[in-house]
């Protein structure tokens, strides 16, 4: 391939740690956008709450249930256009210009030896 290309390079999806990394930083994004209601901030804020004190029901699973749900209800109570604006911004794309190695006899290579003294 001679010359350059403009390509854009999509980050690859990771799997469910890469998802569950982006709705935290998605969230935390939410949280400091001052068009978000600081009510709705507050739900994010009771499910850390929750987990601090000490739990009424027994096991772990009525906790990720509260977090679970303090998350979803947290991202689809946002306002839509802000909740998109965010998510693009966390998953945008990386625009970069192709370029191929030089192959061997092309290029601005200089050879040259080592002498000590």
């Amino acid at each position: 391939m001679s010359g350059n290309k403009s390509r854009n390079i999509v980050q690859p999806k990771g799997g469910f740690f890469q998802d569950i990394s982006i709705r935290l930083r998605l969230i935390l994004r939410l949280l400091a956008d001052r068009r978000v209601s600081p009510f709705l901030k507050l739900i994010p804020i009771g499910t850390i709450v929750y987990l601090v004190i000490p739990d009424l029901v027994l096991g772990p699973l009525d906790d990720a249930l509260i977090i679970w749900l303090g998350t979803v209800l947290f991202v689809e109570l946002c306002p839509p256009e802000v909740v998109e604006e965010h998510k693009a911004a966390l998953q945008r794309t990386i625009t970069a210009e192709w370029r191929d190695a030089p192959k061997e006899g092309e290029g601005d290579v200089v050879d040259g030896e080592f002498r000590e003294e």
